[in-house]
């Protein structure tokens, strides 16, 4: 699979100067991270499961979780159980071209996985792994320690030879209380080192994490406006995802909103972005269903040290996918910066002559745009993100 692909062939060319690169379930780990995108949360109750998923994949989404947790009633997990396994049969089953997202479940208890991947049969050579809620060093043993039990001889047969991945959810309450939240990461830091191989990315669960102090952004507001849950992120990032080998992808928070809502605050996109055609009239539609506060936490994300984003509505995808696009510039400066004759260090002039490149400084941060470049692609020189989002939302 590769990001983009369901744009016509033409089209692709006219966006991009370097198209995205293809890859699999079996990719490199760091690549697989940085490819998933924006992950769409879906509940497990769907009764028409396989086609959304069918559809999705069409339209463009290259990782989903089918969620048996928060999104669904108590009383409805069993249903929703079986329904996962009927849903993964008819999806083994299919004859199709189209290729599937990466396929995880959201678990609630370390005895669901392995009772799931025993129930799924065939089907589990569609699953790329578990979403782990709730994660903290003690229920993360659990998790972590089902999710290798649950690959007997019989399974690992199915999933040829390769693994099952976990991406835990860091959300629990002594994450925001200030008092515990250093011994806790370090106890979960401990944890997803032990299973380096397993944990795929580590995910925010930004909606828990708020309830704690009974906190819900506005549409108007970016997570990064609310202090006490920025400062939980800047913690995550500093101890779990350093640049320096040790760290894990992190992806972003889920964005709420998804309709229009009354607007309290100007809207934050400019004009002249948008200033040709029918991009006006798409600027217009993106502020009226609040999408400017999700583009501005998109570009948030990524300054503080954050991939991906988790998506609760399909609307949300595309924006996500524009933005994790490299731009042309950005990759001018990355490849400049990462030349072997320059490995000495030194400061050189940007070839858009508009910036100093470092060469020491900057190489992580080349070295990571590069990583995304491989998945995401690089823009052509006068193509922006708004080209590359009205491209994806015309199909």
């Amino acid at each position: 699979m590769r990001h983009f692909e369901h744009l016509p062939v033409e089209v692709r060319a006219n966006l991009f100067h370097r198209e995205p690169g293809e890859f699999s379930v079996d990719s490199p780990t760091r690549t697989l991270a940085v490819a998933l995108g924006a992950t769409l949360y879906c509940p497990a109750t769907r009764p028409r499961l396989a086609e959304d998923i069918v559809k999705q994949a069409g339209r463009g989404v290259v990782s989903m979780v089918l969620c048996l947790e928060d999104s669904i009633d108590d009383a409805e997990v069993p249903g929703a159980e079986e329904n996962l396994v009927r849903q993964f049969a008819e999806l083994s089953g299919r004859d199709s071209d189209t290729s599937l997202p990466l396929l995880f479940i959201r678990v609630r208890t370390p005895e669901q996985i392995v009772d799931l991947v025993s129930r799924l049969g065939a089907g589990v050579r569609l699953l790329s792994g578990f979403v782990l809620p709730k994660f903290t060093e003690e229920s993360g043993r659990a998790f972590l320690e089902a999710l290798m039990s649950a690959e007997t001889a019989q399974v690992a047969e199915e999933l040829g030879g390769r693994r099952l991945f976990a991406m835990p959810v860091l959300e629990s309450p002594e994450l925001m209380h200030r008092e515990t939240r250093t011994d806790s990461l370090s106890g979960i830091g401990r944890i997803v080192d032990k299973y380096r191989e397993r944990v795929l990315a580590l995910r925010l669960g930004v909606t828990d994490l708020c309830s704690a102090y009974g906190l819900r952004r506005a549409p108007d507001m970016t997570v990064y406006d609310v202090q006490l849950v920025a400062s939980v992120i800047a913690d995550v990032v500093n101890m779990l995802g350093r640049a320096d080998g040790t760290g894990f992808t992190i992806t972003g928070p889920v964005w709420e909103y998804f309709k229009p809502h009354e607007r309290m605050f100007k809207p934050q996109l400019r004009i002249s972005p948008f200033s040709s055609g029918r991009a006006e009239k798409l600027r217009t539609a993106l502020i009226e269903h609040h999408m400017d506060g999700l583009l501005r936490e998109i570009e948030l994300d990524r300054a503080n040290g954050l991939q991906g984003k988790t998506c609760i509505h399909p609307s949300h995808v595309a924006p996500v996918h524009a933005l994790s696009v490299v731009s042309h510039e950005e990759f001018s400066d990355a490849v400049d910066i990462l030349e072997p004759e320059r490995c000495g260090g030194g400061v050189l002039r940007s070839a858009y002559t508009n910036k100093m490149n470092e060469v020491k400084p900057h190489r992580a941060w080349a070295e990571r745009t590069l990583r995304r470049a491989e998945v995401f692609g690089v823009a052509r020189e006068d193509v922006s993100f708004v080209e590359l989002l009205a491209a994806s939302l015309r199909t």
